[in-house]
């Protein structure tokens, strides 16, 4: 990297830093720790160990925060200094180490901007990603069982923990629906931007004639919600269906009916749970998810309403395609909302998700 590149970059990151510094409010952030510091100190803090563990989880992510900005602007401060060096010293190597040491904070900077955008209320949470092949039969399921692949991968790749929920086969290959849940920080946060529908373009290997498909998936992420819910379900309008639970491969498979399927008649919402041996908890699970689905609608609901008023054309759900994957007659991967594209698609279905998620999440901003 050019010395004259370092010193814009620099002055850049110096105005980013100065921002954050406003927008973070320094001195609040430092009373909310000793606020939170004092709490753990009290002689009762365990006596409630559920409450306990989610204020040590809050100071946690509180202190992450403020720490590592405090390192981003201490960094900028040391470059700053070694630039001045480098001005002053006619010594390669100092050079090289400049440029080492810059491009590395700039990479951290990049990181704490997109930290920065997970500020919604859930993106720390854990996340329940659905996907739910559209018509087409075992070209389609095919598909879902290919972007099934991709988002295991991309959480591999993250160290996040992957727990299938729900899973039935394709007829004669596939899936038919997946649901899993992806426990890691800030789960939610990222894989709320795949929330859409997925478009496939390729030669179909289950066509004899060789000839185009087109295919469709239909991806749907909540937030996993900690502790009770507020939501009020009426048990007549439940309908609670049990089924033998199966998996990939023929794994996972009971002999008794544990597996639940729970449809809210009202609104149509269906959630499955077969993770458990217990049917019993493969129902609190499902209810778990139906009752966390039932509040993303309310909040979808909200913010549509919010943006009438406003005026605004904001397609609130997940009705909408958002990506197209072209494997024939030429390779690209498109995201629609924000026009970022590669032709890296093998990169891509192996997880390579981080550039499409970091320019849906900036776009957010403009």
């Amino acid at each position: 990297m050019e010395i004259s590149e370092i010193r814009n970059k620099i002055e850049t990151a110096k105005e980013k830093i100065a921002g954050y510094r406003r927008s973070l409010d320094l001195e609040n952030l430092e009373q909310t720790i000793a606020e939170y510091d004092h709490q753990m100190t009290d002689p009762a803090f365990w006596n409630d160990a559920q409450k306990a563990q989610t204020l040590i989880n809050e100071a946690n992510v509180v202190k992450e925060k403020y720490s590592h900005f405090k390192q981003l602007e201490e960094k900028q401060e040391e470059l700053e200094l070694m630039l001045e060096m480098v001005k002053e010293e006619n010594d390669p190597e100092l050079e090289k180490e400049l440029s080492q040491e810059a491009e590395t904070f700039f990479e951290a900077l990049d990181q704490y901007e997109l930290d920065m955008l997970l500020s919604g209320p859930y993106d720390k949470n854990n996340a329940i990603i659905e996907l739910h092949p559209g018509a087409g039969g075992t070209e389609s399921q095919d598909w879902g069982s290919m972007l099934l692949r991709m988002y295991t991968r991309w959480a591999e790749k993250k160290g996040f923990k992957i727990e299938v929920l729900d899973y039935q086969s394709g007829d004669e290959a596939g899936i038919k629906s997946v649901t899993l849940l992806i426990k890691g920080r800030n789960a939610y946060g990222y894989l709320k931007a795949e929330k859409g529908v997925h478009r496939l373009v390729r030669i179909s290997p289950f066509d004899s004639a060789g000839r185009r498909h087109t295919s469709f998936v239909s991806i749907d992420v909540i937030p996993e919600l900690e502790g009770n819910i507020d939501i009020d379900i009426n048990p007549d309008d439940l309908k609670v269906d049990t089924y033998r639970a199966s998996g990939a491969g023929g794994q996972h498979i009971n002999k008794t009916d544990s597996a639940i399927r729970i449809t809210h008649i009202p609104s149509g919402v269906v959630v499955a749970s077969q993770a458990q041996r217990s049917q019993m908890k493969n129902r609190e699970q499902a209810m778990s998810m139906l009752k966390a689905k039932l509040h993303q609608l309310e909040v979808e609901e909200k913010e549509k309403e919010m943006a009438e008023i406003r005026g605004e054309q904001k397609e609130i759900g997940w009705g909408s395609q958002i990506r197209s994957y072209v494997f024939h007659p030429y390779t690209m991967v498109k995201d629609h909302r924000t026009n970022y594209e590669t032709g890296n698609i093998t990169s891509v279905m192996d997880g390579d998700l981080d550039p499409f998620i970091q320019a849906y999440l900036r776009s957010t901003l403009a």
